[in-house]
């Protein structure tokens, strides 16, 4: 099993609010690099195809009130995976986010995917720590 984690991001909103967006897949797009593309979701499942790498389903297969949300892969994916977003409190209205990707990779497929996956990662938690920064629209 091959652990990909991203690096660790305080967001400014309260473990409740980050809990609520994150455990809601429809949300998730707003998060996504611009290499996503042919997005599709519910409220427990999505789908998208990363340009140049691959498809993937995942679906929320557990979610601990305000601390974990655990996603699984579902449907079309080149190697089984477990995804978590991971929540600790961090002071008043402020939540430490981190992402950890669980991933049944061969060494080959590892040395190919493993800075990719990173990369993603970091980039859906900087993307969230991006909305929660952003003033309220009128």
């Amino acid at each position: 099993m091959v652990r990909i984690e991203s690096d660790e991001i305080v967001v400014r909103n309260p473990d409740a609010k980050v809990f609520e967006f994150l455990s809601d897949c429809n949300n998730l797009q707003q998060l996504m690099p611009e290499q996503v593309t042919d997005w599709q979701s519910t409220t427990d499942e999505c789908s998208f195809t990363i340009k140049g790498m691959a498809s993937l389903g995942m679906e929320v297969a557990e979610r601990n009130a305000n601390s974990q949300i655990k996603i699984v892969r579902k449907g079309k994916a080149p190697f089984d995976f477990n995804m978590f977003y991971n929540l600790v409190p961090d002071g008043e209205g402020q939540t430490r986010l981190q992402i950890v990707f669980d991933a049944d990779m061969n060494p080959f497929l590892k040395m190919m995917a493993e800075k990719p996956l990173k990369n993603f990662l970091n980039t859906l938690a900087e993307n969230y720590r991006k909305l929660t920064d952003s003033p309220p629209v009128a």
